[in-house]
């Protein structure tokens, strides 16, 4: 019995705590959220000028694409955007935390 309580919080001295983790999550999500809104701010601007060009210049387009069918070119790149990038940086920060966290673990 004493040496499973002794090999038991040998055990919870290596594993981050539970609070570590929640903190990291977060961290991790509020890096994605910023990087996102980076991205979608980027995707905004290059969607917008050639669709607003084209639909001045072209005659196709300006005969089919009303000002709801601009905003929704422009709005639906700048949301893909968002969610791949934060979906990637998410996924990056938490690799990157999950193999510093073993290489901590190991050196205990």
């Amino acid at each position: 019995m004493a040496r499973n309580v002794a090999e038991s919080t040998l055990e919870r001295c290596n594993l981050p705590s539970l609070d570590q983790k929640l903190a990291l999550a977060k961290r991790c999500s509020h890096e994605g959220a910023i990087a996102g809104a980076k991205a979608a701010v980027v995707a905004t601007i290059a969607t917008a000028i050639p669709t607003l060009a084209s639909a001045r210049m072209v005659p196709w387009a300006r005969a089919n694409l009303n000002p709801t069918a601009q905003a929704l070119i422009v709005s639906t790149a700048a949301g893909l955007a968002y969610f791949i990038v934060a979906d990637k940086t998410v996924l990056a920060t938490a690799r990157r935390n999950s193999f510093s966290g073993a290489s901590l673990s190991n050196k205990h």
